[in-house]
């Protein structure tokens, strides 16, 4: 059985948003690891890391925003990436916008909102409390609410990685995304299940904060506890309605959970044996390519990187701890 039409859908809008994009997106690099340690089989990161703000993000809020007409004043919520997409993104063209984030975004992500001119909103609070707050402000003052993940037109911005790696990597056999609403991996997983659906999407999920792992098992979407992560841009709730479950239902193969030991020891890997300094989140997508050393051997496997907006108080005395058990 093929593709359902949603997802024929949303990879066919990914096109579309990758012809808008195409003049404000980075088609980012894809590096095959440095490390020997993963001999017998080909491990490719493609580097959304190197993106113009950071991270992959930039390519949902372009995708969006250049749908709508720019004497629309904007409003969206974010744990740091998307609110410094959709900043640069209203920067280039002309929207005014608010965005609300947690009290624990780290404060790289909030300086750098600042700066594209965007007007942050501090609320107590995970980033899906975050949501809940800007759509309610959107309704009651009129603004256009911008969802980091649960709109097409995002989705289909984030799809447009899976056609540059397509084209980067003509063959592989397995990719590693992150999870956190869904946006990210249902665009991926849309465009790759259209295009080559032999190769396998695997979700990765952080044990701390695993709203959409839990709703792929129910069923539906479910409330979940969130304890604090290094991959806080994976961190927080779903919307009840959400457009990402169906499609994540249909396009992820199979899910992986990492631990927060397990989310340090890829973000030291990636330092010392990469020369990559990236964010939790992107970190997260590596920790769970290194715990399954049984993969067979002679496939090529995709490691998603995807942001380096890291918080420095965050990572610095990661890094700096004893590696001698893990890396050189």
């Amino acid at each position: 059985m093929g593709p359902s039409p949603a997802v024929l859908a949303l990879a066919a809008n990914a096109l579309a948003a990758r012809y808008r994009n195409r003049d404000a997106v980075v088609e980012t690099p894809c590096l095959i690891s440095r490390d020997d340690r993963f001999a017998g089989s080909d491990l490719i990161f493609k580097c959304e890391n190197f993106q113009t703000t950071g991270s992959f993000k930039l390519r949902g809020a372009i995708s969006k925003l250049s749908t709508l007409p720019i004497t629309t004043p904007l409003i969206t919520a974010s744990s740091g990436n998307h609110g410094i997409a959709c900043g640069h993104a209203a920067q280039i063209m002309g929207h005014d916008l608010m965005v609300v984030l947690p009290e624990t975004v780290a404060k790289a992500k909030l300086t750098q909102i600042e700066r594209y001119g965007a007007t942050p909103i501090l609320y107590a609070g995970d980033s899906g409390l975050a949501e809940r707050h800007a759509r309610a402000m959107a309704a009651d003052k009129g603004y256009v609410y911008v969802s980091p993940y649960n709109d097409n037109a995002i989705m289909a911005g984030q799809g447009t990685i899976a056609l540059e790696l397509l084209e980067q990597v003509p063959r592989f056999d397995r990719v590693y995304v992150s999870m956190g609403g869904g946006g990210l991996i249902s665009g991926i997983g849309s465009v790759l299940k259209t295009c080559a659906p032999e190769i396998e999407v695997v979700g990765v999920s952080a044990e701390n904060s695993g709203a959409l792992a839990a709703s792929l098992k129910a069923g539906h979407v479910v409330d979940t506890e969130h304890l604090p992560t290094l991959a806080d841009g994976c961190a927080g709730g779903m919307d009840h309605d959400s457009l990402t479950l169906p499609i994540a239902r249909e396009v992820i193969d199979r899910v992986v959970h990492c631990s927060e030991e397990q989310i340090e020891d890829a973000l030291r890997h990636l330092a010392w044996a990469e020369n990559l300094l990236v964010e939790g989140a992107a970190a997260l997508a590596l920790a769970a390519y290194m715990s399954e050393p049984d993969l067979p051997k002679g496939q090529t496997n995709v490691v998603l990187l995807c942001g380096a907006n890291f918080d420095r108080a965050a990572l610095q005395p990661i890094l700096t701890q004893d590696t001698s058990s893990s890396d050189p």
